[in-house]
């Protein structure tokens, strides 16, 4: 099996490593100073679980397409930040012919809707989402450590494809330790961590506080759970679907489990402005609002959120 991880970050790193642990053949596209120290050192995934190691004679790491042979990956992974799929797609795009027949595009990242960007060069049936809840944390750029694990890896297809492809894919990371399996309910649980996920990232982020503060100001929570009952709207509006039948039996879960668990955790969006980079703010609350206006659903909180966080961007 030939896999091409484009996104050299915690969780490529991390997924590289598993399948390479399995024997798959693995290649990572990488640029700058990452590129630099996954060719010295390799590539680590520590933590929770198995402990691989892998050194830079055994990793290769492309930084221009045009190096990559022909007929090359039977499976590409998408692990970068989705505000670069619209580049990511094109550049694929215009590089198929190092794709395999029946490549599978599999792309693990926060938000919902980043296949639409993958769609506009292929097929359906060449497209599907992962829902990942697993933490990954990369404190040195060739390390990726496993910091959190709750729920199994989900593979499937927002656009009613079979994913029956994808198991081999799935059997692997599992045998690596990290458990994943395959869904036909994959929108389900996507929406899930978008609630989870636009509740809480840029919240945070704006709040400079971890997920468990913002439950201990009434304030806070306010805006939480208007953020929820706005995302509730807009998924009984849409053709979606999700796991609870409205928020209040969402919030029961969300306050009593879901934050506790990650009491001590600072989102991803929170990292992204202390870095001073673009955030996936466009693939959280900015999909709530662009369905919510295909809807005519009010989703005024989230446009606040969201509006703060590109503010913050502003000064980038």
């Amino acid at each position: 099996m030939n896999v091409l991880v484009i996104g050299a970050g915690a969780v490529g790193i991390g997924l590289a490593a598993s399948m390479m642990s399995q024997n798959a053949n693995v290649s990572l596209f990488a640029r700058g100073r990452t590129a630099e120290a996954i060719r010295k050192n390799g590539i680590e995934r520590c933590g929770l679980f198995t402990h691989y190691s892998f050194s830079g004679d055994e990793v290769t790491v492309y930084d221009d397409y045009e190096d990559i042979a022909k007929n090359s990956f039977d499976y590409i992974f998408i692990t970068s930040k989705t505000t670069a799929n619209s580049d990511i797609s094109q550049k694929l795009d215009r590089h198929r012919d190092i794709l395999k027949d029946n490549f599978k595009i599999i792309i693990f990242q926060n938000g919902f809707g980043n296949d639409e960007a993958y769609l506009r060069y292929f097929k359906k049936s060449e497209v599907f989402c992962a829902r990942l809840i697993t933490g990954f944390a990369r404190h040195k750029r060739h390390i990726s450590e496993v910091t959190v694990y709750t729920e199994p890896i989900l593979i499937g297809s927002l656009q009613n494809q079979d994913p029956k492809d994808l198991k081999p894919v799935a059997d692997m990371i599992t045998s690596s330790g990290i458990r994943c399996e395959l869904t036909d309910e994959v929108d389900k649980y996507l929406w899930a961590k978008m609630l989870y996920n636009c509740a809480m990232n840029p919240l945070g982020a704006i709040l400079d506080v971890n997920y468990g503060k913002l439950t201990e100001s009434e304030y806070s929570v306010e805006i939480m759970n208007r953020i929820i009952d706005e995302i509730f709207e807009v998924i009984n509006a849409s053709e979606y679907e999700t796991l609870w039948d409205g928020p209040d039996e969402y919030r029961k879960l969300f306050y009593s489990k879901l934050v506790p668990d990650t009491y001590s955790h600072f989102s991803s969006t929170h990292a992204d402005i202390k870095r001073k980079i673009r955030t996936e703010i466009d693939t959280l609350n900015g999909k709530v609002i662009e369905l919510g206006e295909k809807y005519e659903i009010d989703v005024s909180t989230n446009k606040i959120i969201y509006n703060l966080i590109k503010s913050i961007e502003n000064d980038f």
